[in-house]
């Protein structure tokens, strides 16, 4: 008997492409390249201050030094834009958030400082109530209820301020209706025609977002968000804000949170012809971190895999709390 294997004679065999590491980047779809990954960073008022969050390892509260220094090794190492948060005391915090929008404010004091020293750098806003609010809600707080349209008129004070200080692009992430159309008006009547809008245009109420709550001290001090916030179960949805957002003047999209999301990228960036933008956001970072930290996963390997994930869902550009990290790696590595 004829014990030899059987010849197989196959018109295609995928494996040709994945046998070598050469081979493979050459036949390789996505790539993450680090001018597309858009980095958060968590301000403080004061001097000399980094403040680790215990929550999101490796990222810290900076105060406007730190912030220039970590600033300036980030664009060394390639990174190119920045979405920065403010850290309020909660003594300067009142029911319609006026400190965002005082001259006095330390979050405009350090946008000019960063794009004094660093005219090249993106710098991206955050346009919300809820760092400044006493309620700790993105919007005016009535009887227990969220009121839409009292908010555009505080958020239209704070994107002119930011404006401003120099920010590059302002991100309305209250989810009110109707915001980006309010605020893409005010700033153009106000001269400032060049300032871009990166709307968060599919933020859903999600429990993701915990870390970056403590970051801030911004949860809500009663009921939650899903009155304006989207709920996780609905996907068609995103497709009407995303219309609408980009009807009113958004320059860019944004789907948040995205790993759990990742289908919602694609189904928006299948749906318009502007930059979609995905945020991966404090849990998803936290969750990598600790199960690495306990040695269940390789750390690196799940962050890069995460990363490109992202991309090869459609994403055009990436907010990231592993940007310095990776592009630390890359450098490394390169």
């Amino acid at each position: 008997m004829d014990t030899r294997p059987r010849r197989t004679y196959l018109n295609e065999r995928p494996r040709r492409n994945r046998n070598t590491a050469g081979i493979r980047a050459l036949a390789r779809e996505n790539f993450v390249r680090v001018d597309k990954l858009i980095e958060p960073l968590f301000l403080i008022d004061g001097n000399s201050r980094a403040e680790p969050i215990s929550s999101m390892p490796g990222i810290n509260r900076l105060s406007e030094d730190k912030a220039l220094s970590h600033i300036e090794k980030s664009l060394g190492l390639g990174i190119c834009s920045f979405i920065l948060f403010p850290a309020v005391d909660d003594a300067l915090k009142d029911k319609h958030a006026s400190y965002s929008y005082r001259s006095d404010c330390f979050y405009l004091r350090v946008i000019r400082a960063i794009k004094q020293r660093f005219p090249e750098a993106v710098l991206i806003s955050d346009v919300a109530l809820d760092p400044y609010s006493s309620d700790g809600h993105d919007g005016i707080v009535r009887d227990g209820k969220i009121l839409n349209d009292e908010t555009l008129e505080v958020l239209g004070k704070m994107s002119l301020a930011q404006a401003e200080a120099g920010i590059d692009i302002i991100g309305p992430s209250d989810m009110m209706d109707g915001r980006v159309g309010f605020l893409r008006e005010a700033l153009d009547t106000a001269g400032f025609t060049e300032t871009g809008i990166m709307s968060y245009t599919a933020k859903y109420a999600s429990a993701f977002y915990g870390p970056f709550r403590d970051a801030l001290a911004s949860a809500p001090k009663f009921g939650d968000k899903k009155t304006y916030q989207m709920d996780p179960a609905n996907a068609a949805e995103a497709l009407r804000e995303a219309r609408l957002d980009a009807a009113e003047g958004a320059d860019f999209l944004m789907v948040k949170p995205a790993l759990a999301y990742l289908d919602i990228i694609h189904r928006v960036k299948e749906a318009t012809d502007l930059p979609v933008v995905c945020y991966n956001v404090s849990g998803e970072y936290a969750m990598v971190k600790a199960a690495a930290e306990k040695g269940w996963l390789d750390g690196d390997k799940a962050r890069d895999e995460m990363l490109l994930g992202f991309f090869r869902a459609g994403a055009d550009a990436v907010i990231s709390y592993f940007a310095h990290e990776f592009a630390a790696h890359r450098a490394a590595i390169s």
